[in-house]
């Protein structure tokens, strides 16, 4: 549709104005991006803080950290303070796990991922000494992954189908027609370590039985670059890099939501929020899911690929319960408890199945559990524990979908049931403060279609030119940050998303005027 801008607008240099829907962390490095490159930009988010996904709640005296808890490729934050002419790590302290995390399996076996390579072939080894060189060989073939489908793929624009076709050899020869789980069972034999080498894509949305074995790359970014937390949660890289698009000259609004991307002569031209207000730009990139920018921003704009059918077509990444809980005088128990834990269900593959194509909540379940109190003390109060335990489970769009109104409690009590006999014994008379999100609390907070956790899931069809584009291949002057694009979900990824789609959008022409804040004022007047 056509909308009249403020008369003011051409004027005051709207042309060097940027909007970024969304202040999740893709966004906000696309707004640290367009700062660089001359744009005066505005981020409007409907939260009451930055980060997204990755911000926090707090709820008597505990931070929880909503979201993603690790950094695994510090470089890639780090390139981005440096096109800001900033040094990440004088705003953000980062703090390297040892180990990453532990592992637990049904029958008592546990497996400690760490750095040090004769650290980590000890526990493959004290697992499976027969696989220790299939395990190598695995590792190998990580890094091979990694610089083609990281460094090569995954730093450039995929929106030409050719730049597709002509990698597809390639593809052949990493066999990225084998899923993960694949690829991994080829090379190890116990079970226990195929776990441990396979279920990385679920960080990212992903069935590790279907997703390409590209995917292992994982294990190459751990290995190589370590595996960190920051201190103050994620939360504090997102008010780190909110501050730093402030100091370029952009503001980032909050509790403001935008209603639609306005159309002016067959282009992005601003945003309407939801109050009816129109805010002109030049530039318009969305953070918000894939799948919300293009059903419900554009629902009046000429039906094309990602407007029309294909979203239909689209298979999604499945859904979240996350436990937040805090517990009173903890600091200290369950000494062999870390950062962070992995217990592992009774089953893998079916349970898999469960959860990605039955659209099935199943009585068991495998939890990762988050204890942030153990490395930063101010998550805390003093001598208590903050938590988190997260399952997989189902998104909302499955036939048999979930009633969590109902479900939620009792699964729950599951949950509480499987830390106490597997992991935190006791924690039950210790529980001071609780908070459940299901998949209904991520398709209402985060506006994510059906509810789920990490956008569309990066299946090999899904993924590069077959993933929506950075740069919007429905509208000119759109672009796309975040989960839902190339080269896709976690932390690396959308923070990856921002450098690809700052390689698109032009320079800003030279600025002039005041600001968005103020043009807008003014075309009140």
């Amino acid at each position: 549709m056509t909308d009249s801008l403020p008369p003011s607008a051409e004027t005051t240099g709207a042309s060097a104005q940027a909007i970024v829907i969304g202040a999740g962390l893709g966004g906000l490095a696309s707004a640290m991006r367009l700062g660089a490159k001359g744009y005066r930009v505005t981020v409007i988010d409907r939260l009451d803080r930055p980060g997204g996904r990755g911000s926090s709640i707090t709820q008597g005296g505990h931070r929880f950290d909503l979201g993603p808890t690790i950094v695994t490729v510090p470089q890639g934050l780090r390139d981005l303070w440096a096109a800001c002419g900033r040094d990440f790590d004088a705003d953000v302290t980062l703090r390297p796990m040892d180990p990453f995390y532990e592992i637990r399996f049904p029958d008592g076996e546990t497996f400690a991922a760490r750095q040090d390579q004769t650290a980590i072939e000890a526990e493959v080894s004290r697992i499976s000494a027969k696989d220790l060189g299939g395990y190598r060989k695995f590792l190998k073939d990580s890094e091979a992954r990694y610089w083609f489908g990281y460094e090569d793929l995954g730093r450039r624009s995929m929106h030409k189908l050719w730049d597709t076709l002509k990698v597809i050899p390639k593809f052949a020869m990493l066999r990225a027609d084998r899923s993960v789980y694949g690829h991994a069972a080829s090379r190890v034999r116990d079970e226990r370590l195929r776990f441990a080498l396979s279920f990385h894509p679920l960080f990212i949305g992903g069935d590790p039985f279907n997703v390409t074995s590209m995917y292992i790359l994982v294990s190459h970014l751990e290995k190589a670059f370590g595996v960190h937390y920051a201190m103050g949660g994620v939360q504090a890289i997102a008010e780190a890099m909110a501050r730093v698009v402030e100091d370029q000259g952009g503001e980032v609004v909050h509790n403001t939501e935008v209603d639609e991307i306005v159309i002016q002569n067959g282009r992005a031209a601003g945003v309407r929020l939801t109050t009816g207000e129109v805010l002109p730009a030049s530039v318009v990139v969305s953070n918000a899911d894939a799948g919300h920018t293009y059903d419900r921003l554009l629902r009046n704009a000429p039906r094309k690929r990602w407007t029309g059918p294909r979203l239909k077509r689209t298979r999604w990444s499945m859904g979240l319960f996350v436990w937040y809980f805090g517990t009173k005088g903890t600091r200290g128990k369950w000494g062999d408890v870390g950062h962070h834990s992995i217990v592992v269900g009774p089953r893998y593959r079916d349970h898999i199945k469960d959860i990605f194509i039955r659209g099935k909540l199943a009585d068991d379940m495998s939890l990762y559990i988050h204890r942030p109190s153990v490395t930063d003390p101010s998550c805390a109060p003093e001598g208590d524990d903050t938590f988190y335990a997260l399952s997989p489970v189902p998104h909302l769009g499955h036939d048999n979908g979930v009633d969590w109104a109902a479900e939620a409690e009792p699964y729950r009590q599951k949950m509480l049931q499987m830390l106490e006999e597997r992991l935190l014994p006791g924690v039950t008379e210790h529980i001071s403060e609780s908070l459940v999100f299901t998949p209904e609390t991520f398709k209402s907070r985060y506006l994510s279609p059906y509810g789920a956790g990490f956008s569309i899931e990066p299946r090999i069809l899904q993924s590069a030119w077959f993933r929506p584009h950075n740069v919007s291949e429905e509208l000119l002057g759109l672009y796309l940050a975040g989960a839902g694009t190339h080269p896709g979900a976690g932390v690396p990824g959308v923070i990856g998303t921002a450098e690809v789609m700052a390689q698109l959008v032009p320079d800003a022409p030279q600025r002039s005027g005041t600001g968005l804040t103020k043009t807008l004022r003014m075309a009140a007047e």
